[in-house]
């Protein structure tokens, strides 16, 4: 059952969206492997990133550190191939992005490659917590299911599992209410067919049904938003353009 958001203040562009969110305080949900982290993170992609100007305090970084195609049996790996440059004190998000070619196999080998190349990130310095995004079809989703029961037996008990989630499975998909992790960042760009709907849904105040979900969004810088949020949740936000971030565009994300 949907219900009623509590605490909204309705935003207009997503630039005034992360001025009006990201100065709000930390989310008093009970997502602990979280609480050390700020209440702001950049999503750093494949391209060149210089972040030292950031505030440690302010923000963390999800950075994509590899991307594995799952191929027939196999699993590929491509690292990460462009500078990130942070300061020593920056937290880190290893994020780890899944993506598949034509109909893999999803076999436990491919399930334990995936798990070993996974915990390598925790070999990256600062590396505080991992993040998968993974589009995983209906019929990926028990593979899906198990990669992360998998990856929670192994790492540290007091690391943070997250990953990103189509919002669309935050609103009505119960299929990932018991995966064993500690936040699902509810996607709320590039949302397709979906966009519609949801942006509907959040604008009339009907908040994401799936608990895991209700932590944090994720949002993009070049796309318009009108709708209503819960100011005490966790914002990542997605640099929707080719260039890297700057300390101009961190700016506008602070009082």
């Amino acid at each position: 059952m949907t219900k009623k958001m509590p605490n909204y203040t309705p935003i207009l562009t997503a630039t005034a969206l992360a001025i009006s969110l990201l100065s709000c305080q930390p989310s008093t949900a009970t997502d602990s492997k979280l609480k050390d982290f700020p209440h702001k993170i950049l999503w750093a992609w494949e391209r060149p990133e210089d972040l030292r100007f950031l505030n440690s305090e302010q923000f963390a970084v999800a950075f994509l550190a590899q991307t594995l195609t799952l191929t027939d049996s196999e699993v590929s790996s491509s690292p990460r191939q462009q500078p990130l440059k942070v300061s020593p004190q920056t937290k880190l998000i290893a994020v780890t992005r899944i993506e598949t070619d034509k109909s893999p196999a999803l076999s436990q080998t491919q399930l334990d490659e995936i798990t070993r190349l996974v915990l390598n990130t925790l070999k990256l310095k600062n590396v505080a917590a991992l993040q998968i995004d993974f589009d995983a079809k209906v019929s990926q989703r028990e593979f899906y299911r198990q990669l992360l029961t998998q990856l929670r037996t192994k790492i540290p008990a007091t690391m943070p599992l997250s990953i990103t989630a189509l919002a669309s499975f935050c609103l009505s998909d119960p299929w990932i209410k018991d995966l064993p992790i500690d936040e699902a960042i509810p996607m709320i760009f590039r949302m397709g067919a979906d966009n519609n709907k949801v942006k509907n849904l959040l604008k009339n105040g009907i908040d994401f049904s799936i608990p895991l979900c209700q932590q944090s969004y994720g949002i993009a810088t070049d796309e318009p938003l009108t709708m209503n949020f819960d100011k005490t949740r966790r914002i990542y936000v997605f640099k929707g353009t080719a260039a890297g971030w700057t300390s101009g565009d961190v700016d506008k994300l602070v009082d």
